[in-house]
Parts: structure tokens; sequence; C-alpha cells
């Protein structure tokens, strides 16, 4: 490697919002802030995200491939890296690191290290798996979310053990202060919410992995049994108005509150006493991380790398997929104990600051893209 700060150009698919291009965003603005020259590249489309890095400083490129075979997207590739000499081309999942690759071969870029977001389980794409593991033949490193995931993927041999290295996504955790009496007054205040309820919160796109129909059968006994129980929906998706309908045909309209989309996460999370996440697949979810930099404590199933985050009776509790009464009973026990609410959030958000922060994860990358050992 030579001495000056490298340059890298993490090629994604694009940057809608979601936890891999919000890891991309935040990797790439920390790698700028410590002198590299940064540059995003987007096979497909920029995103809704991609003006957040322009603002920052930090050049964003959209390739605009096309379906099947593209050979143009590939030539786009290629241009942006001899635009300024590439030493490390960083990319992200399957199809950004074939067309990553093959570009990086031709331009002779120093050093190709790939992150696999999620969990390596079946069903595979077969193409898709073949040219990824193709692609690997040039490839430096592949770094996994969490061990879990590095099980999987070496066991069903997508990925060499040789070439596997566990980096845990992290978040920027100086943007969640620590609780405090004036943070949640002013929480509940923008959300209408009582000071004296008991809050749940859930951050995540409405599709069918992060299960929230589970979390609203879930509500129903807590909402019985404690009648100031509310449900904090944040995030939009496809199955907004149907989970609207279930939650009315359950009778807990009136304990669900749906955000939508929001961008102040940070500035909500303060107003809930307990996080919940109810997904049947996950990687090494943001949200999680997100909500133990809070300082909350957590009922999150025992699915992907879930547990690699949340230490059961220590910062929150894991429960089974798919699994209402075992969701539910988790909420009910933290909302009858709120010693044990804030003795397991504090102890989360000191693991998150220790663990979570995105300066660590900055600094796994360096050394896996300057060939140290892993």
């Amino acid at each position: 490697m030579a001495e000056r700060p490298p340059s890298h150009h993490p090629p994604v698919e694009n940057l809608e919002r979601g936890g891999l291009e919000r890891v991309v965003i935040d990797l790439a603005r920390t790698q700028a802030d410590a002198g590299h020259d940064v540059r995003v590249v987007c096979l497909f489309e920029e995103g809704l995200l991609a003006e957040e890095l322009k603002r920052a400083g930090i050049a964003v490129h959209a390739c605009g491939k096309r379906a099947g075979a593209d050979r143009r997207a590939l030539g786009r590739i290629r241009a942006h890296l001899a635009s300024q000499r590439t030493q490390v081309l960083h990319t992200h999942n399957p199809a950004p690191h074939y067309y990553g690759a093959v570009a990086a071969l031709l331009e002779r870029t120093d050093r190709l290290v790939n992150t696999r977001h999620g969990m390596g389980n079946a069903p595979f794409t077969i193409r898709r798996e073949i040219l990824f593991r193709l692609a690997l033949a040039g490839t430096d490193a592949v770094a996994l979310v969490c061990r879990r995931a590095e099980g999987n993927f070496v066991r069903h041999r997508i990925v060499p053990r040789r070439k596997a290295a566990v980096v845990p996504n992290g978040i920027r955790t100086h943007a969640f202060a620590a609780p405090s009496p004036q943070a949640r007054a002013g929480a509940l205040r923008a959300l209408g919410l009582d000071p004296g309820g008991f809050h749940v919160g859930i951050v995540g796109r409405l599709n069918p992995v992060k299960d929230h129909a589970t979390l609203l059968r879930a509500m129903l006994p807590l909402a019985a049994a404690v009648p100031s129980a509310r449900l904090v929906v944040i995030g939009g998706g496809p199955l907004q108005a149907s989970l609207e309908a279930l939650a009315a045909s359950l009778g807990i309209a009136p304990h669900v509150r749906f955000l939508g989309d929001r961008d102040d996460v940070a500035a909500l999370l303060p107003a809930l006493d307990a996080f919940a996440l109810a997904s049947i697949s996950e990687g090494y979810s943001i949200s999680l991380l997100e909500a133990s930099a809070a300082g909350l404590p957590i009922v999150a199933t025992d699915v992907g790398g879930n547990g690699e985050i949340v230490q059961d009776g220590r910062t929150g509790r894991l429960v089974p997929a798919r699994d209402p009464e075992s969701l539910g009973r988790a909420l009910a026990e933290l909302a009858a104990d709120p010693g044990k609410r804030a003795a397991w959030g504090s102890a989360a958000r000191a693991w998150a600051l220790a663990e979570a922060s995105i300066g660590t994860m900055a600094d796994r990358y360096e050394r896996l893209y300057r060939g140290q050992a892993r």
C-alpha cells in the first residue's frame, strides 16, 4: 500500500434508505474525515440518501445498470476507477462485487474487499452465486457482518474460510445521547405521548421480513394488561395499509402509532421505554445498534446476528420468531419492572459505546484494506 491515504470506491446497488446503505454512508463519511479520498459508485441509481454524501463533499456516481449483463455499467465503473488512481475498491453484496471485480482487474486496483451483508442462508440464486464465487478469485478479503453469518457463508462454500473476516456493522454512537429526563420530555411532546405511559418502539421497513404483524399480536395482551401501553412504529413500506387494518381488527388501533419514514430516529428514541424487533431474518441490525446506543432495553427475535447484539438477561430478551406469546410476555416483563428497564438499558448503551461505533468498524476495515491480520 502507498503511504498516502488510500482512495476508496465503495460500489453498492443504490443509496435508498436501509441498513446496508446506512453503513456505506457512515463508513464513507468516517473515512473521508480521516483524510481518505472516498467516492461512492452506485451500480443502479443514486437513491434517496445520496444527497447526504454530496453535502459532506463525497462524490456519488450512478452507473444506471440495465437488466442482464450490462457492459456499459462495467465501463462506467472502470472510468470512475481510472479517473483517479484507486488503491482500494470496497464492494457491497454480490452484483456490485462481480462488476467491481472485473473493473478492478482491468484497472489494476491494488486491493479488493467485499462486504457480504445478510446471513448466507439458503435458498441461493445459482447464477448470482456462481458469478460471485468466480469474482472471489481476485478478492483479497470478504467481510461478514457477524460470527453467525461467517459460519453460514463458509459452511455453504460461498466464501472460502481463508478470505473470510468478521466486521460487525457500526453506527455513529455519538448521535445517540444518554437517556435524560429532558430528552424524554421533548420526544414525548413531539409524539404527543402520555408521559406516564409504557411505550414500545420499532424501527424498520414495513415488509414481511420484519414481521410487524407478530408484534401487533403481541401488543394485544399487553394493551389489555397495561392500558397506557403504546407501540410506536417508525418506518414506511408496502405493508402499512394492511398492518393498520390488522391493528384495527385486533382492536388495538388506539394503542399503535404509525409514524412512517422518519429521518429523526435519534430524537424519537428517548420517548421509548423499550425497543422491539420481531424479524424472521436479520443480518446485524442497525436498528438494534441504535436502540442500544440510546440506552433502551430490547426484546428481539433470536435470528441472524441479533443474539450477538442483545445479551439475554443483561441488555434485553431474545425470543423465538413468529411467537407473539413469547414476545408479549417479554414486553410485559419490562412493563412491570422499571428497575430492570433502567439496568438493561444502561448495559446496552455501555456495550454499544465500546463495541458498535462507526470508528471501531472503520478501524477494522482499515486493517483489511492494508492486508493486516484479521
